[in-house]
């Protein structure tokens, strides 16, 4: 679900107060809504009024892949008009054949299975044996975050749906049929004397009431507590601010009673612990006492028949939030949907049914990436148009997640990105299972990259499937390798490409076979080579990382090493290994060099500059701007941020960022923001800082975001594993930042691996922020030239020379000679006889142009023109514009005296 408003959740008032409003922070997002009335008359077509159009949307399948016996996997992209322009945006969908006796559908808990104990889905999935899954039920995130719903788990009820109107839930019913109802609950104890006191609630966390006039569930109110219950105290007692006695009953018996403080340790499997406060408490001291006995009663009551239902009934029960469709159609929502951001365009996920009953579908679209995400009105849409009878909005934003096991596969992976690219710890679960036996082989999957380059080798896996879909394993021996192409060769079960050209690579196992295209480029797909670096250093063993990306002209992206290319260099020796390049020796008359790479010709330059500069992002000495702290998960993570001038050896004032992740697990950060984010301008190599370390053994990462709008991660220190002060640096140039960037914010990280290794709380420090960047590539300097059509007289600065030929005019375009004028601008050119390339290197740029071809590559991007080099009486001419005007200069051409300047 969306953040909403940053304060969300912090519900801190005492007692029994009243209010008008009530606010209850899901997941989030708020939801806030009037007492005595649920929804105000007219919201729902202030709503759709409010929410942008859709013009006739389209959803368009994709793929289609099995997942087990009676599930597969669907993707779509789901294309509509908002604000008058044309998106576009993934939709993924598991659907689930419950005529099919090998599937079925169950709820999962957050960690350990647990209730209150959240826990992402990707471990939900793998911990109960499922082979796919998705998030579910919405939760209070400042809490514990037991579901807001109902939960039914093979039959027994582990949850009680909360007091909050027009929150529906998706079930599958022991004789295997969905179901989409809202329920509340009804329960009662008794005590031996015949007294009795109704439940509020099972195994719930706080939360705020609707149409009570009070802030917290638990005031006056009872709640029953059984073994599913995970949570630290039944529940946070901080979190509700309010003092409670707890009944510990076993096998009908009272145990133990506690007045004030929770009973310690866990719910014993055979008893449950009651929590009242309190009239509920006093019920208690009234009426029962340690050795008696006492009954607990409880049901879930469908609002739609109004009748009790057994929770015994169902195979499984997870709650979920607004009713979406309804008999096929588009519905009204049944609540009001500000408080989860209904308008707005973000992660979304659902749950829904066909009309006779026997598919199910799981329903998620991120927000990530090109991606956009879906309003809720727009998930309607898209459920319509998948065929769904009935369907209900599950939590969205940071937890929407779905995970699969790919076919052929062991291992169960996200089944797309994620939109705070790290998964989020929720309340439960959708989880899809397989009870299929062990088959026969029946088919064959081989993996690997589709694209390759020259002289590349990859290793392709085959993975194998029975005729239930189940993994199987594949004899390696038995593997038989052809291609439809000569394009390169297996040896040592690794292909590699020699030639360019596509092939279809075929394995076969037995009966079984799988086909795998691949393509190896040449020039001819590329649109740009880049090299995401700045400048280097043109001094005897300076070094440049230089990762590099290749653009094909279907607009695909790939990230690569140096490996496949060949590298030259101009004005100084060196070599490419590991992903860098290394200065050798430099010639005493260069002042600039350049390494140039190329892939079947096709080249990219980076320069080398004598000298550095140096740059100075933060000192902390002068408050410009807000330094604010962040975490994440909210609820489980505490920081600060603060300025200091008092830690060993400290000099001048720095930033100290504190941080405690010692109440939560998963992924925990916790966060220094700069304000709007320190500008890092032109093309720095590197950051250094000084960093105070903890000697905690957690991580600490810097947030770059880039000119695109690209978040870059990168590391400052993988591990703090000194104490005091030390001299960092950050790589900046292997990182493919466009600048002008921005550093958003520096953090602390720690994960659940080696956690007993890692300090969970602690304190770092940063100072002198400062930007390492070669030397500005110096443009060599300008002189004006001067030409006349058809005559080998020129100037150069006001200096008579004749030309080896004279300018002329064909079709339109002027020529000239190319080695006149490339040395006339300071520049250096280079021919290659073999392919007839010319090469331009002046200042910071590199043209290249192929003679009788338009195409040409600027900085190793490739461009096209009108008109191309060509050879005239065995000299290279080019046209003057396109040349000169590429390369920053002005070209004036004076019609009457047939006169060309360059200046």
């Amino acid at each position: 679900m969306s953040k909403g408003k940053d304060n969300i959740g912090r519900q801190k008032r005492k007692g029994t107060l009243k209010s008008k409003v009530v606010v209850v922070a899901v997941s989030g997002a708020l939801l806030a809504q009037p007492l005595g009335t649920v929804l105000p008359d007219n919201w729902q077509s202030i709503m759709i009024a409010e929410a942008d159009a859709a013009t006739a949307p389209i959803l368009k399948l994709t793929k289609s892949q099995i997942i087990t016996s009676g599930a597969k996997r669907l993707d779509y992209v789901w294309s509509t008009t908002r604000n008058n322009k044309s998106v576009q945006t993934d939709v993924h969908v598991i659907e689930i054949d419950l005529s099919n006796p090998h599937v079925s559908l169950n709820a999962m808990s957050g960690k350990n299975n647990s209730v209150g104990q959240r826990n992402n889905i990707l471990n939900m999935t793998k911990e109960n044996g499922a082979v796919a899954g998705i998030n579910a039920d919405v939760f209070v995130m400042s809490n514990e975050g037991a579901p807001l719903g109902a939960q039914v788990t093979s039959g027994q009820l582990i949850v009680s749906p909360s007091e909050l109107k027009g929150m529906y839930a998706f079930a599958v019913t022991q004789d295997r049929k969905p179901v989409i109802d809202a329920y509340t609950f009804s329960g009662t104890v008794t005590a031996e004397n015949g007294e009795t006191f109704p439940i509020e609630g099972m195994n719930q966390s706080s939360y705020a009431p609707e149409g009570q006039g009070i802030y917290y569930s638990t005031v006056d109110n009872l709640f029953i507590y059984t073994s599913a219950w995970g949570g630290a105290e039944r529940p946070t007692n901080s979190a509700t601010q309010t003092m409670a006695i707890e009944v510990l009953v076993r096998n009908g018996i009272i145990e133990q009673m506690s007045d004030g403080t929770p009973i310690p340790g866990s719910v014993p499997a055979d008893g449950y612990i009651l929590r009242a406060h309190g009239k509920a408490a006093q019920f208690i001291k009234t009426n029962m006492q340690v050795g008696q006995a006492v009954a607990a009663d409880y049901t879930l009551v469908s609002q739609t028949t109004k009748q009790p239902v057994d929770a015994a009934s169902f195979q499984m029960l997870v709650g979920g939030h607004t009713l979406l469709v309804d008999n096929g159609a588009a519905s009204a929502f049944s609540r009001d949907v500000t408080g989860v951001s209904g308008a707005s365009y973000t992660s979304r996920s659902g749950v829904g049914y066909s009309k006779d009953g026997t598919k199910v579908y799981m329903i998620t679209s991120e927000k990530s990436g090109s991606n956009t995400g879906l309003s809720l009105k727009e998930l309607q849409q898209v459920m319509v148009q998948l065929g769904v009878y009935k369907g209900v909005n599950l939590d969205g934003g940071g937890s929407t997640t779905m995970t699969e096991r790919p076919l052929g596969s062991t291992n169960v992976q996200l089944a797309h990105p994620t939109q705070e690219s790290s998964q989020r710890a929720v309340a439960n679960g959708i989880g899809v299972f397989t009870t299929a036996p062990q088959g026969t082989l029946k088919g064959i999957i081989a993996g690997g990259p589709n694209v390759m380059l020259l002289g590349q080798s990859a290793t392709f896996t085959v993975n194998g499937y029975d005729t239930y879909y189940n993994p199987i394993a594949v004899d390696p021996a038995s593997l038989k390798w052809s291609t439809s192409a000569d394009v390169g060769k297996f040896e040592n079960g690794q292909f590699t490409a020699t030639k360019i050209g596509k092939t279809k690579l075929t394995v076969k196992s037995g009966e079984a076979s799988a086909s795998y295209d691949v393509e190896v480029i040449g020039q001819d797909q590329i649109a740009s080579i880049k090299i995401n670096a700045g400048a280097g250093q043109l001094s005897k063993g300076a070094t440049v990382n230089v990762p590099i990306t290749i653009k094909l002209k279907n607009g695909k992206t790939y990230y690569m090493t140096g490996d496949s290319l060949k590298w030259e260099f101009v004005g100084f020796t060196g070599e490419y290994a590991n992903g860098a390049v290394t200065v050798k020796d430099v010639d005493s008359k260069t002042k600039t060099g350049y390494a140039i790479a190329r892939y079947d010709g096709f080249g990219a330059m980076i320069p080398f500059v004598e000298g550095q500069q140096t740059k100075t992002l933060e000192d902390f000495e002068v408050s410009r701007y807000a330094i604010t702290n962040a975490v994440t998960p909210a609820d489980v993570t505490k920081g600060t941020v603060k300025l200091v001038s008092d830690l060993p050896e400290q000099k001048s004032r720095g930033l100290q960022l504190t941080y405690d992740f010692s109440a939560g697990t998963g992924t925990r950060a916790s966060y220094a923001v700069f304000g709007d984010g320190l500008t890092l301008s032109g093309s720095p190599s590197s950051m250094s800082l000084d960093l105070y370390s903890d000697n905690s053994k957690n991580w600490v990462r810097a947030e770059i975001l880039d000119a695109n709008g690209k978040a870059h991660l990168l590391d400052i220190a993988k591990e703090l594993n000194w104490t005091g002060w030390k001299n960092v640096k950050v790589d900046l140039a292997s990182a493919g930042i466009e600048y002008p960037a921005k550093l958003k914010r520096i953090y602390v990280v720690t994960i659940d691996q080696d956690s007993d290794k890692k300090t969970p709380s602690g304190a770092i420090a940063m100072d002198n922020l400062v930007l390492h960047t070669a030397a500005e590539v110096k443009e060599p300097a300008r002189a004006t030239i001067v030409m006349n059509v058809d005559k080998s007289s020129a100037t150069v600065g006001g200096k008579g020379v004749r030309l080896e030929a004279a300018p002329f005019i064909q079709k339109g375009s002027t020529y000239v000679p190319l080695r006149f004028v490339t040395e006339a601008m300071g520049a250096e050119v280079f021919y290659e006889e073999k392919t007839r390339r010319i090469t331009v290197l002046r200042g910071g740029q590199m043209l290249e142009m192929t003679i009788g071809q338009k195409d040409y590559m600027l900085n190793g991007v490739r461009y096209t023109a009108d008109v191309a080099p060509f050879t005239k009486n065995n000299r290279t001419v080019i046209p003057i514009r396109l040349f000169s005007e590429k390369l920053g200069f002005k070209v004036n051409y004076e019609e009457k005296l047939k006169k060309i300047t360059i200046e």
